[in-house]
């Protein structure tokens, strides 16, 4: 019973945190965007506009939950929870710190990778139940983006396994921490691994899976449905694309889900690339920087300021680049980001035999 306890503890902490991390999210997105497009952002309610985002919470769950009369109403109100539940569950297997990991499962990079496929299940359930021709269309267009998407991204993914030679995500933190000279094999370069920090991260390790990170990163926009990437909601073509019809609760689900995504695949980039929740810091000579900034406290701090970080980059691109065609999309997937990802594989499987 304890152990069942546990598990629904641990669900209700994430559940709190994806509704804590959408209301920061929010709000952050709306300063950023007024920063960069000179402008205040809000003001008015609360300290600097603090609490703008809670009312707009408290006004939102108050609507009417309308179900149009023509809706598939069984794929309609399903739809919301499913795409919640695709990304939600996706946060299971991330590591947080050394030993704070709510499910240690040694296939969890694809459990994760799996399972928040089933977001795009959710989108055409949203887009077909809606009955409606901008749902339908957006649906259709997010599909087709995730699914091309997933290509280069799982490519640039099974570069990085290739390298660590392990599917459980919180081995591949555990290998880019400090590593004792004997457990280091680095054949023919600077041998820097063991004095952690930054040195020890995937990224400069292998270098070039700095070209598969930045691969992952523009792919993971793509499956958030984030600017440039934003086809399946652009405003002025689609009114609010698979989503038109939501009010209320089920729209705040599909909210929700996305600020989720954009913090979960920042997560996985972090884990997989930038160290996990490895301090940056490196020990140089007997200043033992990583020692004295390390441990379950430090990990989580890391790990959330480099996801934070990430996601910052995420808003900064929304305000700055505008919104792709679809036919510049999916060139620009197919063209360019597979056969580099492709070629980014090929290069860790060259590295790990001959180099590692």
């Amino acid at each position: 019973m304890d152990f069942y306890l546990l598990y629904i503890i641990v669900g209700i902490g994430l559940f709190a945190f994806s509704a804590l991390f959408a209301l920061f999210g929010v709000y952050a997105e709306r300063k950023v965007s007024a920063f960069i497009q000179d402008r205040l952002g809000p003001t008015e309610t609360g300290k600097y506009g603090t609490l703008q985002t809670f009312a707009d919470i408290l006004k939102m769950v108050q609507k009417e939950l309308i179900t149009p009369a023509a809706t598939d109403k069984i794929l309609f109100i399903l739809a919301p929870a499913i795409i919640f539940i695709g990304v939600y569950l996706g946060f299971a297997a991330m590591p947080w710190a050394p030993g704070v990991i709510p499910v240690k499962l040694n296939i969890g990079l694809y459990y994760t990778f799996a399972i928040i496929s089933i977001e795009t299940l959710g989108i055409l359930m949203a887009g077909w139940g809606s009955n409606n021709k901008f749902a339908i269309l957006g649906a259709m267009r997010s599909a087709a983006q995730i699914i091309s998407y997933e290509i280069p991204a799982g490519f640039a993914i099974i570069a990085v396994v290739m390298i660590c030679q392990s599917l459980n995500l919180q081995d591949i933190a555990l290998q880019q921490g400090i590593l004792s000279p004997e457990k280091v094999k680095f054949a023919g370069f600077w041998d820097v691994s063991s004095m952690g920090g930054f040195f020890a991260w995937n990224i400069f390790k292998a270098p070039h899976l700095i070209i598969a990170f930045v691969i992952y990163f523009i792919a993971s926009l793509a499956e958030s449905n984030r600017a440039p990437f934003d086809i399946p909601e652009a405003e002025s073509e689609l009114v609010a694309g698979f989503h038109t019809e939501y009010t209320g609760l089920r729209f705040a689900f599909v909210f929700l889900a996305e600020y989720s995504m954009m913090f979960l695949v920042s997560m996985i980039a972090v884990t997989l690339f930038l160290g996990a929740w490895n301090t940056p810091l490196p020990n140089i000579g007997s200043v033992k920087l990583a020692d004295w900034s390390t441990g379950a406290i430090w990990g989580i701090l890391w790990m959330m300021l480099k996801s934070l970080a990430l996601v910052g980059l995420q808003m900064w691109i929304r305000w700055t680049l505008p919104r792709f065609r679809v036919d510049q999309l999916m060139a620009f997937c197919w063209k360019v980001l597979t056969p580099v990802a492709f070629a980014c594989m090929l290069l860790s499987g060259i590295w790990r035999l001959w180099l590692m």
